[in-house]
């Protein structure tokens, strides 16, 4: 008897069964739409009538940013050596000072945004992404803190760490931009160009640049030493690394508005090395609307969207008219048709 009721109580707790619940019984209330014509018909005509004035607003707000593009990695290279790109690019002791003219072609106001654009640099290679030490850049203490950096995460045969560390630190655009409209000067504001977030929590304001650029080879730009991290928002824009190989880094602003058909004249020294790559660069003016940047692309997302909603909202009112059928008509069912197709 004892054994007996062992063995049922050693079954019981053996048993894969689950404990009885609502849950584990499905019998919890569940939301069981059943989806008539009229409430799929009004769905969609719903979404067209709502994405449709959307993408109208978002292309208007569009056609309202105005934007200058100048291309110049080729016309700022001397026509004698543009087959030797790269050698330009890579010597010392060549003239990389370059003068170019952009005509702004309607009026823009303040504050006027100064991008560069890369294309074919793929920052977003999983080697580059990773090269760099979040907690070196934090903090004073880890200065020491190279893991993840090589090749260049140290300096010299006593191995002194640099600071900051990685590919994409080394990597630094110093293209650098000069403005001016009838030989008056325009100042550039490099202030407030960086994520907020990034300076207070990624960037610490104890850390310094050290031995940064003094490897065996030299990649992009320079950082001043005197200056802690968080303030250096040229480097805190580029080492928020881009998704696409074709990108946009924010440069600085001109605050002040510019007429149109002004000339702007720029002087800029084409130092950055995309020769080897076979990458472009580009010089951006562009102002902004409520939804950021010229970008036609999300108003004709949002047209497109509730066009084809509206489309087949009218396709389906029309077979709904035209060949009608009454909801839950067990005549319809696979299972009550013989191989013939006749009702049984």
């Amino acid at each position: 008897m004892n054994s007996s009721g062992n063995s049922e109580s050693s079954s019981k707790r053996n048993s894969k069964k689950p404990k009885y619940s609502r849950f584990t019984q499905q019998e919890l209330p569940a939301c069981k739409p059943i989806l008539t014509p009229a409430w799929v018909i009004s769905i969609f005509v719903a979404v067209g009538i709502l994405f449709i004035p959307v993408g109208i607003l978002s292309l208007s707000a569009s056609e309202h940013v105005v934007e200058v593009v100048r291309e110049y990695d080729t016309e700022c290279i001397p026509p004698s050596q543009r087959n030797e790109r790269l050698s330009y690019i890579q010597s010392s002791s060549t003239n990389k000072t370059c003068s170019l003219s952009m005509t702004v072609p309607k009026q823009m106001k303040s504050p006027i945004y100064i991008y560069y654009q890369l294309e074919n640099f793929y920052q977003n290679h999983r080697r580059y992404v990773k090269s760099r030490n979040d907690k070196q850049l934090r903090k004073k203490g880890n200065k020491l803190l190279t893991k993840g950096c090589e090749p260049e995460a140290t300096v010299g045969p006593d191995k002194s760490p640099i600071v900051p560390c990685g590919l994409i630190a080394w990597s630094l655009f110093n293209d650098t931009y000069h403005f001016s409209v009838e030989s008056k000067l325009l100042e550039v504001n490099k202030k407030g160009i960086s994520w907020e977030s990034d300076r207070t929590h990624k960037f610490g304001s104890d850390v310094y640049p050290r031995n940064f650029q003094m490897g065996d080879f030299i990649g992009g730009g320079k950082l001043n030493s005197n200056i802690p991290l968080n303030e250096q928002e040229d480097l805190i824009v580029w080492m928020r690394t881009a998704a696409l190989p074709t990108f946009r880094k924010l440069y600085g602003k001109i605050e002040q508005d510019l007429e149109a058909n002004q000339e702007l004249s720029v002087v800029l020294h084409n130092n950055y090395n995309t020769y080897s790559f076979g990458g472009k660069k580009k010089l951006v003016l562009s102002t902004t609307s409520w939804i950021g940047g010229k970008n036609d692309f999300l108003g004709v997302g949002f047209l497109t969207v509730g066009g084809i909603s509206l489309a087949i909202a009218a396709a389906f009112t029309l077979i709904y008219i035209l060949k009608p059928r009454a909801i839950g008509d067990p005549s319809y069912l696979s299972w009550n048709r013989n191989p013939a197709g006749h009702l049984i």
